[in-house]
């Protein structure tokens, strides 16, 4: 009786526990995850979180609430503000729903990076003024970095005798790619840290 005890509370600990586990499953494998359905639903809104797909990370987590034991509830309940907070684009929401968490909260850098972003592509359910405002905002800002690029082309340019405009136009669109692919590559690489950080926190909070 006190063997089977001691796996009933194993098997309890390893549901927020087995976050780390699951983690490099396809979002089919988690979709069709049975036995740790809650922490497989809580990775699936924390992707979802991560593509600002607000929607879909709150049905994540209110199904990994659902299959969740009672003392597991708390910590996904933090993991799913901190969660939406990011989907939403709410920099202030996120810093304290990752103080709530217990996890090392975004650089400030980074939450400006955010708060830009809910400016430029607001939630769906900012409104249309904010839609449109976002629309303006994102083409002054492509037409500001595309001047700042072929400006930075020219200067490269200058010595070599510099370059025609239709040239310069072309040089500054593959600088912005380039510097676009570095800034999605750092990004990947830091979400693969934080949902490193999320499964480890969910696991000592599970214990």
């Amino acid at each position: 009786m006190a063997k089977q005890q001691r796996m009933m509370r194993v098997e309890q600990r390893s549901q927020l526990a087995a976050i780390q586990q699951l983690e490099n499953r396809s979002d089919e494998e988690l979709e069709a995850e049975t036995k740790y359905k809650a922490a497989a639903q809580a990775i699936l809104g924390a992707r979802a979180a991560e593509r600002y797909d607000a929607k879909a990370a709150r049905a994540h987590f209110q199904r990994a609430i659902a299959a969740a034991r009672p003392q597991e509830r708390l910590q996904l309940r933090r993991m799913a503000d901190a969660s939406m907070a990011l989907a939403e684009r709410r920099a202030g929401d996120l810093r304290k729903a990752t103080e709530r968490l217990g996890v090392e909260s975004p650089s400030t850098r980074q939450l400006r990076g955010l708060q830009l972003l809910g400016l430029i592509a607001p939630p769906a359910s900012a409104g249309i003024l904010a839609r449109i405002r976002g629309i303006v905002l994102a083409i002054v800002l492509i037409v500001a970095v595309l001047a700042i690029a072929f400006g930075i082309v020219n200067l490269v340019a200058l010595p070599f005798g510099g370059v025609s405009v239709d040239i310069g136009i072309f040089y500054a669109v593959v600088l912005v790619l380039v510097a676009l692919g570095v800034l999605a590559y750092l990004g990947r690489r830091r979400q693969k840290r934080a949902r490193a950080q999320r499964a480890q926190q969910g696991a000592a909070g599970s214990d």
